[in-house]
C-alpha cells in the first residue's frame, strides 16, 4: 500500500474507490499566446497529481492534501468564497464550475498529493482537472475532454481571477505520449501530431529556480492587457475602428496588418505584438520539424521562443534567465525556454538522455554562484512524456 492509500484509509476508515492521475505539462512552443487566441503546443509529463476519492452521499466535500496543511471541508450547496493563496480554491471552483450545468448531489471524500517545487508546469490545472473528474464520476456525469477544458479554464479565470488561456488545461487533458499536441486557441481546434520514427530518443529536463510567486501577484495580467492594447492600436491603424476592449485579442489582427503597421506601435506594445506573431510562426515551423523528426530544429525554435520571451514579451526573472542561458549552452540540450508564465518557477529543456551528468554539473557550477540565496533550493529533474489525465479507477458505476 502506498502512502496516499494509507493516508486515505487512516482518514476515512474505508478503502478508496476512485483514482485520478493528472499530469503536469510543458509547452515547448507557443509561449504567452494562448490568451490572445494563438497557436500552442503541449506535452504531458510522467509526473502526476494523484487524487484518491470516494463519494459522500450527504453532499459534503472533505479533502486532505498531503502537500499542504489543513483540510478543506464544505457542503456542495454552500461553497465558500475564493480565499487568495489557499490550496482549497481549486475544489471550490470545480464544484461551482460543474454546478453551472449540472445538479450535484454527491460530494467527495478525498486525499490529493503531487505538489512538487515545479512552478511553471501548471500543477493548478492538473489539480483542477483531477477534482472535476472525480466530481463528475461520483455524480454520474459524463464530460467530454473539450468540456473538461472549459470547466477547468472557468475555475482559473472566473473564480481565481487569472487572465490565462486554455494551454494548461489542453496539454493536461489532451496529451498522448509520443505525440505533440497542437491547439488553435481561437478556434478551439486541436490535433495530436505523431513523433516521426526517425526522431532520436529524448527526455525533458526541468530546472526549478527555487523562486516561487503566485501568478496572480506577478505581471501576468498586465501582459495580457498590454497585448489587448497592442491589438486595439493595430486595428485602429489598419481599419480606423476597433473591437470592444473586452473582446479584442491579437488574433483579431491579421499578420499582414501587423507587418504593415508594426513600426508605428510604441514601445512595449510593439514588442508584445512581435512576440505573438513570431511565436505563432515558430509553432507552425516546430510542428513541421516534429513531423520530420528534426529534433535539432525543434530545439532551436524553442531557444528562439525563450529569447523572444525575454526580449519581446519581457517576462522572466534574473534567476530564470540564468538557468535559460546556461541550459542553451550545454551540449546535448536541443532546446530550452521558460515554462509557464515565466515569472517564477522553472526552465525546461528537450535533451539527449545521455547528458544528465553534464547538465547537473553545469547548473551546479553557475546557478548557486550567481544566486546564492537559492543554492539549497534549486532542483534539477529529468522526466519523460506521458498521456493526459485519466481515471485509473472509477466509482460512479457502482455507487
Amino acid at each position: 500500500m502506498d502512502s496516499i492509500e494509507q493516508q486515505f484509509l487512516d482518514l476515512f476508515s474505508v478503502p478508496h474507490v476512485g483514482r485520478v492521475r493528472s499530469p503536469l505539462r510543458i509547452c515547448p512552443l507557443g509561449a504567452h499566446v494562448d490568451h490572445q487566441g494563438g497557436l500552442v503546443t503541449g506535452m504531458a509529463l510522467d509526473v502526476n497529481v494523484e487524487l484518491l476519492y470516494t463519494s459522500d452521499p450527504t453532499g459534503f466535500i472533505r479533502i486532505q492534501s498531503m502537500d499542504f496543511p489543513d483540510e478543506e471541508y464544505f457542503h456542495i450547496d454552500r461553497v465558500p468564497e475564493m480565499l487568495p493563496g489557499f490550496w482549497g480554491n481549486y475544489i471550490r471552483g470545480s464544484v461551482l464550475a460543474l454546478s453551472r450545468d449540472f445538479k450535484l448531489r454527491k460530494g467527495l471524500k478525498a486525499v490529493i498529493q503531487g505538489k512538487l517545487p515545479m512552478g511553471g508546469l501548471s500543477s493548478s490545472a492538473a489539480v483542477t482537472t483531477a477534482y472535476l473528474m472525480a466530481l463528475a464520476d461520483v455524480n454520474g456525469i459524463e464530460v467530454s475532454k473539450e468540456k473538461l477544458i472549459q470547466y477547468s479554464h472557468w475555475v482559473e479565470t472566473a473564480f481565481i481571477g487569472l487572465k490565462n488561456g486554455i494551454l494548461d488545461q489542453s496539454a493536461n487533458i489532451l496529451s498522448k505520449d509520443g505525440y505533440l499536441m497542437r491547439m488553435d486557441c481561437a478556434a478551439n481546434e486541436w490535433e495530436l501530431i505523431p513523433k516521426s520514427s526517425s526522431m532520436p530518443e529524448f527526455e525533458v529536463v526541468i530546472v526549478n529556480s527555487g523562486f516561487t510567486k503566485a501568478l496572480i501577484s506577478t505581471d501576468y495580467n498586465n501582459r495580457v492587457d498590454e497585448c489587448k492594447i497592442a491589438a486595439s492600436l493595430l486595428q485602429e491603424l489598419s481599419r480606423g475602428e476597433t473591437t470592444p476592449y473586452k473582446d479584442i485579442v491579437l488574433h483579431s489582427v491579421t499578420r499582414d496588418e501587423w507587418m504593415t503597421h508594426r513600426e508605428s506601435l510604441p514601445g512595449r506594445f510593439g514588442r508584445r505584438a512581435k512576440h505573438y506573431f513570431t511565436e505563432n510562426q515558430r509553432v507552425i515551423d516546430g510542428c513541421e520539424a516534429w513531423k520530420r523528426g528534426d529534433i535539432e530544429m525543434f530545439g532551436r525554435l524553442m531557444v528562439e521562443s525563450g529569447e523572444s520571451s525575454v526580449h519581446d514579451y519581457q517576462c522572466g526573472s534574473p534567476e530564470l534567465i540564468t538557468i535559460f542561458d546556461t541550459l542553451k549552452s550545454i551540449p546535448g540540450v536541443y532546446g530550452a525556454r521558460f515554462s509557464g508564465a515565466g515569472y517564477r518557477g522553472c526552465c525546461i529543456g528537450i535533451i539527449d538522455p545521455s547528458c544528465h551528468k553534464e547538465i547537473e554539473e553545469r547548473i551546479a557550477e553557475v546557478y548557486p554562484v550567481k544566486h546564492p540565496q537559492y543554492a539549497d533550493k534549486y532542483k534539477v529533474y529529468f522526466c519523460k512524456t506521458a498521456d493526459g489525465a485519466s481515471y485509473t479507477a472509477r466509482c460512479g458505476a457502482r455507487e
